[in-house]
């Protein structure tokens, strides 16, 4: 640890109040990314003032946990470099006392910020709230995307011709942000911000233009609901949804509003419109369905479009897997849905590892072979059918196996996944072990939440209640998954008249066991989501509500220590506690 005073840079341009100002930048190397469970493993800062360097201050610290082989890679520092490195019980005060009075400068402050506030919590040390300026939001408001790419430190570095490079290693990446922020207060002065307070609200800055709209918000009342901001040629421009409409609109015409999109959408925008929900729940509805009809240009979701896809088992004598975007009435299974072709692809791929399904394409028939056998057949990942290897009876109880595991029982899938994981381990082929692992995890992730969305669409009609804090109730009744009601019963009314009104007058569903067509993904988990919230009240159901007794629910504990497994780079650290064979519990809402 040391201080050290090298020479000056010119900062001319300035007037006095942020030449006067102290910057302490820092940086920061830890063990991982989570400041509650991750450790400090290096400090890097410099002190400056009127653009000269008053001095520096870097350590390493001793973390108290091994490194990882990942970080270790990345920063170039290891266990033996911090066995001798003070604690960051030691170092912790020396560096307060180093940036005692200043400004805390970083870039990606929230991390940097994060990991010094919890180690000061940690170890009984006043946090002494120092204001903080975040370069790489500076960065995003200064730049634009013609003059960078991105706000990388890296990229930053580069455009502004730092005599540092950024290296991951924390003096050298804290002397990086000084020539970042040199540059960026330089671009600063060139758009009237002059002082240290301009410089911190540069990133909440309104223009008057916005401020001069916000009348808008004027006639929206106080209640929960959608609004929608509009143009002049009354296009929808965005979205979005509040417990209090007239207050949250406001807040896109003041300082508290930063995101530099929504500064630019607030300028087009020439009205706002509103619908009143009854509460939260048929607001977060009301929203969803109305960036999927409208596709607000603001709304990144509206971009994105649907990306649901479903693995289908094709109607064919021998089916095999096709990943398709839609589900038809066409009496095929489907799986789903899943978020995107590259889960669904390792969702097939770990099918193919657990039953020998055919993954060719051809149209095959029984007693008309079509060609030789591929190479998968000749190591048994294939009952080759194309060569009349089996019969379609034989092979239908593959695809049985399939579906079960789909609806039902997992573990028909993740038992054969499962020894191979044990064979891997035996083998010690780490890295085949641990793409196993992940087709496991995504295999149970995805059944678990299509076995889920399935209790749910399945129900023809459910009625629940949630406490909405006042005492009274919000009441909502759900038909195939799809919200058709809502309302609330106020503190002091009795609820059930209001129920049976609101089931009498809400919106008819289609009598069709096609429930997956009822209502899209997104609006199902939404609800989904709310009636497991602490306090809802079932008040009637016309079928039960329950997961399958072997579903991929009761395997959620295993998902999240094979999470942990996956980010320790243990791809065997969790595969003897995988519950495949164990007794059956059901599982109710």
């Amino acid at each position: 640890m040391s201080t050290i005073t090298v020479g000056q840079l010119s900062l001319d341009a300035l007037d006095e109040p942020l030449h006067a100002t102290t910057f302490v930048v820092v940086d920061l190397e830890t063990t991982g990314s989570t400041s509650a469970s991750d450790s400090i493993t290096e400090i890097g800062a410099v002190k400056i003032r009127a653009g000269e360097v008053l001095g520096e201050f870097a350590t390493l610290v001793d973390p108290g946990v091994p490194i990882t082989p990942f970080v270790s890679v990345l920063t170039g520092i290891t266990d033996r470099m911090v066995s001798t490195a003070p604690s960051i019980a030691t170092v912790l005060p020396a560096f307060l006392e180093f940036a005692a009075g200043a400004v805390l400068v970083a870039h990606n402050a929230p991390f940097d910020v994060g990991f010094l506030k919890a180690a000061c919590v940690r170890h009984d040390h006043p946090w002494p709230h120092p204001q903080v300026v975040d370069t790489a939001v500076l960065a995003r408001r200064v730049l634009t995307r013609d003059e960078v790419p991105n706000c990388k430190l890296g990229t930053l570095a580069g455009f502004f011709t730092a005599t540092t490079t950024p290296n991951h290693r924390a003096l050298a990446d804290a002397r990086a942000t000084v020539d970042v922020l040199h540059g960026l207060i330089g671009r600063l002065g060139t758009l009237g911000v002059h002082s240290l307070p301009e410089l911190r609200g540069f990133t909440s800055r309104v223009t008057d233009a916005q401020r001069r709209k916000r009348h808008l918000a004027d006639p929206l009342p106080h209640s929960p609901g959608v609004y929608v901001f509009a143009d002049s040629t009354g296009s929808p421009l965005y979205v979005g949804t509040s417990k209090d409409l007239r207050s949250r609109v406001r807040q896109y015409f003041v300082a508290s509003e930063t995101r530099t999109r929504m500064g630019e959408m607030v300028g087009l925008a020439e009205s706002v419109d509103s619908i009143v929900c009854a509460h939260a729940l048929e607001a977060q509805v009301r929203e969803l369905r109305l960036i999927t009809s409208l596709k607000p240009r603001y709304n990144r979701r509206s971009k994105n479009g649907d990306r649901t896809v479903w693995l289908k088992l094709t109607r064919e004598v021998f089916p095999r897997l096709s990943v398709v975007r839609e589900v038809r009435s066409d009496g095929a299974h489907y799986f789903g849905p899943l978020r995107s072709t590259s889960q669904a692809e390792q969702v097939r791929d770990a099918i193919h590892d657990a039953v020998p399904l055919r993954q060719c394409t051809d149209r095959l028939l029984p007693g008309k072979p079509v060609r030789g056998a591929c190479a998968l057949a000749e190591i048994g990942r294939c009952h080759a059918p194309c060569e009349d290897r089996v019969d379609p009876a034989g092979y239908a109880e593959l695809v049985a196996r399939v579906v079960r595991a789909w609806q039902a029982d997992v573990s028909e899938l993740i038992e054969p996944l499962r020894h191979r994981l044990d064979q891997l381990a035996a083998d010690q082929r780490y890295e085949d072990a641990a793409a196993v692992r992940d087709r496991i995890a995504t295999l149970v992730r995805s059944c678990a939440r299509m076995q889920s969305l399935g209790t749910l669409t399945r129900i023809a009609e459910l009625v629940a209640a949630r406490p909405d804090g006042g005492g009274g109730w919000e009441l909502a009744v759900i038909r195939r998954g799809r919200l058709v009601g809502s309302e609330v019963a106020p503190r002091g009314v009795a609820p059930m008249p209001i129920v049976s009104s609101l089931v009498a007058t809400a919106e008819a569903i289609p009598d069709t066991s096609d429930s997956a067509t009822m209502a899209t993904v997104e609006e199902s988990e939404i609800l989904l989501r709310w009636l497991q919230e602490p306090g809802v009240r079932l008040v009637a159901t016309s079928d039960p509500w329950a997961s399958p007794a072997r579903g991929a629910a009761r395997l959620r504990s295993w998902l999240a220590s094979a999470e942990g497994a996956r980010r320790s780079a243990d791809p065997f650290a969790d595969r003897r506690r995988l519950p495949v064979s164990h007794q059956p519990t059901r599982s109710t809402a």
